[in-house]
Parts: C-alpha cells; structure tokens; sequence
C-alpha cells in the first residue's frame, strides 16, 4: 500500500479512538452521560428446533467487516431492502457504491446512538464520512444511504440465493468490531460499546490502554484494560474435548486486532494460544486440504478481504467462496455449517428499526448467510435472530452450557435448516480473483473499528 494511504489510515486510528471522537464515544475528560437508546423489550420466544441430534459436527463462523443488510443486499429477490431513507433534511435515494470505495463511515456507539435516532431511522447523515486526503467523498453527508451493486457481490448472492439468507438478523450490540467479536465468542463485552484507544485489542494492547464502559444508566465511564476474564465457547468447547480454531491474520498486521480471543485472559496465557489461535488465517485453507477441521471454526479476514469500506480492495467476496469452496470440495461437507455475517454495519444506512433489548443493542440489520447442505435451499428467512444466534446454535449443537450472556435470549437459527432433505454436493462459487491476490494478507488497512 502507499505510504500516503497508510498515513491516512494512522490518522483515522486516531480521530475513531473512542476517547477523541466527543459524541461518539465520549471526551477525554468527564465520561459523558446518556441514557437509554431505547424502551428496552423482551427478545420474541421463538419455537428452536432440538439441535444436538443434528448432522452438524463442524461450525465455521466467517466473519466480514462493517456492512448494512440495505447496503449489501439492496433488492435481493424476496427480501426486506430499501432503495431510500429518511434524513434530516428530507428522503434520500440510495446509491451505489464501489466495494472497493475509499471512503468510510464513523461507525460507534454514539454514531449508532445518531443514526438510530429514538427510532426515527433518520439520523445517517449526522455520521461522519472519513474520506482520503484532499479528496472529500461525492456524496458528502449522504454517504451511508448506498448499497454495493450486486455486480460486485456475485459470490455472496449466488451463495444467498442457493442455500439461506436472512434478513432479520441484528448485530447483538450497537457498536463497532471490537464488542462485535466479543459476542462472537461470549455473547458479551463486558458493556464494553466502542473499543481500545490503541492496538492491539486486548491483552496485548500497551500499558495504559483505556476503553470507555456503559453504567447501568447508560452512560459512559472508565471502562477496564482489554483483557478479560469471562467465559467464551472455546471455554466450553475445551471443558468437553471439542477441538476449536480461530484463523486471523497476527496481532501485528493491519486487521490483527480483530484476534477477538486475544482479549481473553485465559486463552491468552494459556496452551490455547499456541494450539488453537492460527496465523494467517490463510491457514484454514491448507488445513482444510490437509483433512482438519475444528468442530468450531472462526475465520477472520485480512484486511485487504474484508469488506471493510476505505481498504481500496473488493477481494473479499472471493475471499469467503475460497474457503466454503474448500470446505465443499472437502470430506467436512456433508457435516458442516457455515455461518457467513458482517460484525457491524459500518455506519451505512439500514431502514429496519433494530429491537432494544438492553442498553448494548441490538444494533442495526447485518447480512447473514447460513451455507450448509442442511441448510433451507432458496430461503430468505424473516424471522428475528441476532449474531449471538450463531452461539446459541453452537451451544445447542455440541449440548454446551449457555453462557448466560446475550445467548440466553437467542434463538437457534433452527428456521434456517431442514434436516430431512437429502444433503446435495456444494454447487463451486466461481472464483476469478488468483490464490496470490488472495494472499497478499492485508496491505490495505481498515480503520481502528
């Protein structure tokens, strides 16, 4: 990458720190108070299906940056899109944008706080636009109200169209990467809402880190350093025998704070990391080839394929088919699950009022794409499930404990598949992007959420 561009991308490190950005995440000095997003409701009961007798025996979580459902699927056949959305100064068409876009979008819990406006939906043109320098976006404040063309997402469309999309799946806080991930593996963040003022994210960030917290009035004060100890899957996992793996690219590399398990005390200091903790995460495709596979597996991206907006690159579509491709092409199939979902939605606009079920969330509409030959085929799914519905399908699966955390209120994702239907070979995703592009690690990186 340029050394102008890399610059810039240290320059966005530190005007998204939570602790700079007044409005967003609160000022260096007194914590800011605010309360509730929200009238706080029940999750819906949800009828799951039992699980543990299923033909599920691996579960791969992939794991996208910072896309909307609006802005990733905008006139799926059968799904809920929009083309327009409300702002403060009128309606708004949506437009396209390139994938590969430089441009990005603030995209904190205070940005969430704006955008979702007690409800309103109409607060997108108050985020931020982070834009490369001397050359300030088109679009201006009407930046979030775009969609990628569906040229650009060939691979994540046929995927959606043959196996299940869902169009009612939140993200579980309102937030950005950093608590997403969080609840990614523990269905919580300690009410951790934005992140770590530098990198890395967790037990390896430099003394003195600091990171805001949400008080049970909703506002925010000094929040504890990155590493934690509460329980994960992969505590779960490991107290019943059950092999796990967690691909991401090393702390050190442009999209190596996404290692979410780095903050995790336990795992961090412990045998896991060495065994279970793979780098690169271009790793699970030579594993896959060499006949291993976790029961539970995460796939972090590089940067390059990550979809995060402002990378320059548009690989990551190829990126997510390269590894379900293998898996097809893999003895696991017929056994696997996979899980394709974006962590946060990036700031981009999304016209669904999110339920508020507590003072982190959910947050807005994520795209989530359930590919397995279990799976419902040519199934958009309505039902109302969040990112913590992939824990409680883990949970379910393998017979684990609930973690107790966001999880308890999940549903399964049970919707999304049919256990009596014949398991069918994996139909290729056609992958034009050469194995090297894919490699090339990231050299293109996001900014700090």
């Amino acid at each position: 990458m340029p050394t102008s561009m890399l610059s810039r991308y240290t320059a966005v490190l530190v005007l998204l720190s939570p602790l700079s950005l007044v409005g967003c995440g609160g000022g260096g000095g007194a914590p800011s108070v605010r309360g509730p997003v929200g009238t706080f409701q029940s999750a819906p009961h949800i009828p799951n299906q039992p699980l543990g007798s299923s033909a599920i025996r691996h579960v791969v979580v992939i794991i996208q940056e910072n896309r909307s459902f609006d802005n990733m699927f905008h006139g799926f056949p059968g799904a809920d899109s929009a083309s327009s959305g409300a702002s403060h100064h009128g309606n708004v068409q949506l437009q396209p944008v390139d994938l590969a876009s430089l441009d990005d979008i603030e995209h904190l819990h205070g940005t969430f706080e704006a955008e979702y406006d007690g409800g309103n939906m109409d607060g997108f043109d108050q985020a931020g636009v982070i834009t490369p320098p001397h050359k300030p976006s088109p679009r201006g404040a009407d930046l979030p109200y775009s969609y990628v063309p569906s040229s650009q997402l060939q691979p994540y469309w046929q995927l959606a169209a043959r196996y299940t999309l869902a169009d009612r799946a939140f993200q579980s806080e309102s937030g950005p990467s950093f608590p997403a991930h969080q609840y990614l593996i523990a269905a919580q963040s300690d009410n951790i809402p934005d992140g770590p003022d530098r990198t890395p994210w967790g037990c390896d960030a430099p003394s003195g880190t600091t990171e805001t917290q949400l008080n049970s009035s909703g506002g925010l004060v000094p929040g504890p350093f990155p590493c934690f100890s509460y329980a994960t899957l992969a505590d779960e996992l490991d107290a019943k025998g059950l092999d796990w793996r967690y691909y991401a690219p090393g702390l050190h590399q442009p999209a190596g704070s996404f290692d979410a398990y780095d903050a995790i005390r336990q795992i961090r200091y412990g045998p896991d990391w060495t065994t279970k903790i793979r780098t690169p995460e271009t790793g699970v495709l030579s594993d896959i080839a060499a006949g291993q596979l976790g029961a539970v597996t995460w796939v972090v991206p590089s940067a390059a394929n990550s979809d995060h907006a402002g990378t320059g690159s548009a690989t990551g579509p190829e990126w997510v088919a390269s590894v379900v491709d293998a898996i097809g092409a893999s003895p696991f199939w017929d056994s696997t699950a996979i899980f394709i979902l974006w962590d946060d939605w990036g700031g981009w606009y999304d016209h669904v009022v999110p339920p508020q079920y507590d003072l982190m969330g959910p947050g807005f509409r994520i795209p989530l794409i359930v590919v397995s030959p279990w799976a419902r085929h040519g199934y958009v799914s309505h039902v109302t499930h969040e990112a913590v519905s992939i824990v409680k399908f883990i949970e379910d699966d393998f017979g684990l404990s609930s973690l107790g955390q966001a999880d308890a209120r999940a549903d399964n994702l049970s919707d999304c598949f049919d256990f009596s239907q014949r398991p069918g070979p994996l139909q290729a995703v056609r992958v034009t992007v050469t194995p090297a592009e894919l490699m090339r690690g990231g050299d293109a990186p996001p900014d700090a959420q």
